[in-house]
């Protein structure tokens, strides 16, 4: 199973880069993730947040394929433990699904076109986080997952 994070833009701090690129190399021993961006809309000063959602929303369904299993991390989402979490990719993995796409969308949000397409919705909590963190933030999340399922010593509870 390929596990792509889809994100708007591209991660602007250098701190966050590190950090995600410390997760991504750890998760290379569990599986296929990759991390892809699609470039942040210019001149939106001129549009409405509608207006941006709309346009994003045409990005991101473009690259989606018919046989992705999408999942928005939004804060309409259910929320789970970390223990719920890793169960829930394993049953993703011995599903028929071949690629789990997680998407994190602008900082306004999804369109509704994105909604009506997503599989399942996740909230990483009911605080509010930049865009920027949740990339941070679920990139550990999924790679304490990973430890989880396989019973390695990273998570506590």
């Amino acid at each position: 199973m390929k596990i792509t994070l889809l994100i708007i833009g591209k991660t602007e701090e250098n701190w966050l880069k590190e950090g995600i690129d410390k997760y991504l190399k750890r998760l290379k021993f569990y599986g296929k993730v990759e991390i892809a961006e699609i470039p942040e809309l210019k001149n939106t000063k001129a549009l409405t947040r509608d207006q941006q959602k709309a346009k994003e929303a045409e990005l991101i369904l473009k690259r989606l394929l018919p046989t992705d299993h999408i999942i928005l991390l939004d804060e309409k989402g259910v929320q789970l433990t970390s223990r719920q979490f890793a169960e829930y990719l394993d049953k993703k993995a011995v599903s028929p699904v071949s690629n789990l796409v997680f998407i994190v969308g602008g900082p306004y949000g999804f369109d509704e076109s994105v909604y009506q397409k997503a599989n399942d919705k996740l909230s990483l909590s009911k605080m509010t986080f930049s865009h920027q963190m949740v990339r941070l933030f679920f990139a550990e999340q999924l790679y304490r997952a990973f430890t989880i399922l396989k019973g390695e010593p990273y998570h506590h509870d």
